[in-house]
């Protein structure tokens, strides 16, 4: 019978040796959603910016919305938001997958010897990829309203790696629970949109009371979308203290859900 590696060290080491696997299954998986679209890969560069307008107008405009900072304009609040957006799209299209990662490949543990544990890489390869385009995105909205943006930008991979990591063993965890129980992958797709609107998405942190405050920062996508507007459009450096508290959590999370999934996949060939 073959044995699955429980070791920490065992997720990078697969990541690893199957990069080359990963990295091609991620351009498949990106071309093949264009495939057959007249402006193909294109359209990855016209969504974000066609939403960033229409953010721009709906929120500016129409309901001339600001952030909560005294002089701020409709463009700042269409620009933050956006920021906010771009880590909520990251984890939805990551998580709301998950669920049916195993199911949708049947043949993958049936009847060919793949490395189960990399379909979460793929899926989230994808999605940093459409994150990528859309900060450049925002980042020409923002030359083309400001000038030069923030040094501190420099710094989103170092706020989005512990995210990443998070969202890894999430989607370990609930691509295992998937195969078992079906109905997961509906609760995600309601569980996803409500942690949307229970996220500084929409709003800044500071327009809650007090007292529900810290029910915000329970929230893991909380810290990462006000690390995301700090460094991309106020210009402050990260708590790097607390960064750490966060990579080092998400870590442990991470390992608890490739143990998880490690432990499971020997029942997935009976269920499928």
């Amino acid at each position: 019978m073959q044995q699955f590696h429980i070791n920490p060290l065992e997720m990078v080491r697969s990541f690893w040796r199957n990069r080359a696997l990963i990295g091609a299954s991620i351009k498949r998986e990106i071309f093949g959603r264009y495939r057959g679209s007249f402006l193909g890969i294109l359209w990855s560069f016209f969504n974000p910016l066609l939403m960033l307008t229409i953010y721009t107008f709906v929120f500016g405009t129409v309901l001339k919305a600001r952030w909560g900072v005294e002089g701020g304009s409709s463009v700042e609040f269409a620009l933050v938001l956006f920021a906010g957006l771009m880590i909520f799209n990251l984890f939805s299209e990551s998580i709301n997958r998950a669920p049916n990662l195993i199911v949708s490949n049947p043949n993958y543990v049936k009847k060919v010897v793949y490395p189960l544990e990399i379909l979460p890489h793929i899926v989230i390869g994808s999605a940093i990829f459409h994150l990528a385009i859309s900060v450049g995105v925002w980042l020409l909205a923002y030359m083309v309203l400001y000038g030069v943006p923030p040094a501190t930008v420099a710094y989103l991979p170092l706020i989005l790696l512990p995210f990443l990591i998070f969202i890894l063993g999430l989607s370990w965890m609930l691509a295992s629970l998937g195969v078992y129980l079906r109905d997961v992958s509906q609760f995600i797709g309601i569980a996803t949109t409500a942690m949307m609107f229970l996220s500084p998405v929409f709003y800044p942190a500071s327009a809650l009371p007090e007292g529900y405050r810290l029910l915000l920062y329970l929230n893991p996508l909380t810290p990462t979308i006000e690390y995301a507007r700090d460094v991309l459009y106020w210009g402050k450096q990260p708590d790097f203290s607390q960064l750490t508290i966060y990579l080092a959590a998400a870590a442990l999370f991470a390992w608890l859900g490739f143990v998880w999934f490690q432990k499971t996949r020997k029942g997935f060939a009976d269920v499928l």
